[in-house]
């Protein structure tokens, strides 16, 4: 292994040390999921020739699910596709009367991300981006950069909000023009989905409609195809943390964001999403519980049924849903070996243990946790590294020593806070 820089080391031992996925240098740690990366890498190349995925990515806690949508996210971007993601809590979901779709529109809004600006904040930039092509433009042709824009546009109008879409840039164009910061700054605004009032968005920028609770999906899709217009590939949305849906108590409110995804679905298997891509995250029972999950929603089950002929070791990653493979012993031992590399800065002579400390680390994890250890990864990768945060500190402390006192608790997840207000078709009861 190459050098590390020290920028690079620190940010994914820091993530994988609190147990969250670091944001850069994933390659650095990742193993395994060959066959699951190929088949996000197809989505990825027919979203950026026009046309439409979607996949629900499965997996146990601490699995590793929110590492492979990171890793497809930085691949995406390499692709020259603009990105969005975003974790759904009680506060941001894809369906609600009380804000909070158009709460998790901001926060994808926000985490928009581009191959040059990949940490998020890139929303002014792709408009920008658009806007100086349409200068060139009319430079070239004689007219004015708002006819040009205009005329780029119309093909947006087809679509829900496509007018104030439309306006909305024309605004930004003229603040670009005048030197306007605060147009310019209201233009983002909206496309951000921060006006909270049709009255405040008339009054800025001459717009009847604001981005909305019921109008995230519509927007999504304008988004879309605009970032093609602006000669990025495609647009590829990642949500995390579904199982936030699966934790709603409240079944209708359940159910409407099941509709919702049944829409997103719908709409990228005829492939009537232009160059958009979705990619969820969720847990086993998110996707199975025929009681509260998405296989409750009868439309859904139909559609994310397993291929019956996949049993017996066969596989088929050509479906909507993505069943994240549990690492291998051999892919743990090899994970371990590049976290113990990434400590050491890429430097073998750096190293805090041995070889044959890893399969003694290993096999002491096995004995507390049996095989959860490396299928489900989480806890046994933070125990690892404060491993060698110990050694590091403490020069004369032997290793043996350490494994045999170490602790790891099972992750156990949070289906735990579950709560029931009474408002579920089924309930218990006790004789």
């Amino acid at each position: 292994m190459t050098t590390i820089r020290p920028k690079d080391r620190d940010a994914v031992l820091q993530s994988l040390r609190s147990g969250v996925v670091p944001r850069i240098g994933q390659h650095l740690i990742q193993v395994g999921r060959v066959h699951e990366l190929e088949a996000l890498l197809k989505d990825i190349e027919r979203v950026a020739d026009g046309g439409s995925s979607f996949r629900i990515v499965i997996g146990e806690y601490g699995a590793g699910k929110t590492f492979f949508l990171n890793l497809v996210r930085a691949i995406a971007l390499e692709k020259k596709l603009v990105t969005m993601h975003a974790d759904l809590n009680p506060d941001r979901r894809l369906h609600a009367s009380g804000g909070q779709a158009r709460s998790l529109y901001a926060e994808l809004a926000k985490n928009l991300s581009t191959r040059t600006k990949p940490d998020g904040g890139a929303l002014a930039g792709v408009v920008e981006k658009f806007i100086g092509q349409a200068r060139t433009e009319a430079r070239a042709s004689g007219r004015s950069s708002e006819d040009v824009i205009r005329a780029q546009l119309s093909q947006l109008t087809e679509m829900v909000s496509g007018y104030d879409f439309a306006d909305v840039l024309a605004a930004y164009c003229r603040g670009f023009d005048e030197g306007n910061e605060k147009l310019k700054s209201d233009a983002i605004r909206w496309l951000r989905g921060e006006f909270a009032t049709r009255t405040d968005a008339r009054n800025a920028l001459g717009v009847r409609t604001i981005i909305d609770d019921a109008s995230v999906y519509d927007q999504l899709k304008l988004l879309a195809r605009f970032v093609r217009l602006a000669g990025y590939a495609g647009l590829l949305v990642c949500l995390d943390e579904l199982v936030n849906l699966y934790k709603l108590s409240n079944v209708q409110a359940r159910n409407a964001n099941y509709e919702q995804i049944l829409r997103i679905l719908n709409d990228a298997l005829q492939g009537t999403a232009e160059g958009l891509g979705f990619a969820l995250g969720g847990t086993p029972e998110f996707l199975l519980d025929t009681k509260r999950g998405l296989y409750s929603y009868s439309a859904l089950e139909s559609r994310l049924a397993t291929n019956t002929f996949a049993t017996d070791g066969l596989v088929d990653y050509s479906g909507p849903v993505i069943r994240l493979a549990s690492l291998r012993q051999e892919d743990f031992y090899v994970l371990l070996d590049k976290i113990r590399s990434v400590y050491a800065y890429g430097d073998p002579s750096k190293y805090l243990i041995p070889d044959e400390a890893i399969p003694a680390f290993m096999q002491h994890c096995a004995e507390r946790l049996g095989d959860a250890y490396f299928r489900t990864p989480r806890t046994t990768i933070t125990a690892f590294i404060q491993l060698l945060a110990v050694l590091e500190q403490n020069p004369t402390t032997q290793w043996r020593e350490l494994i045999g006192s170490l602790d790891v608790e099972r992750d156990t997840g949070g289906l735990q806070d579950i709560v029931s207000d009474g408002d579920d078709e089924l309930t218990s009861f006790r004789l």
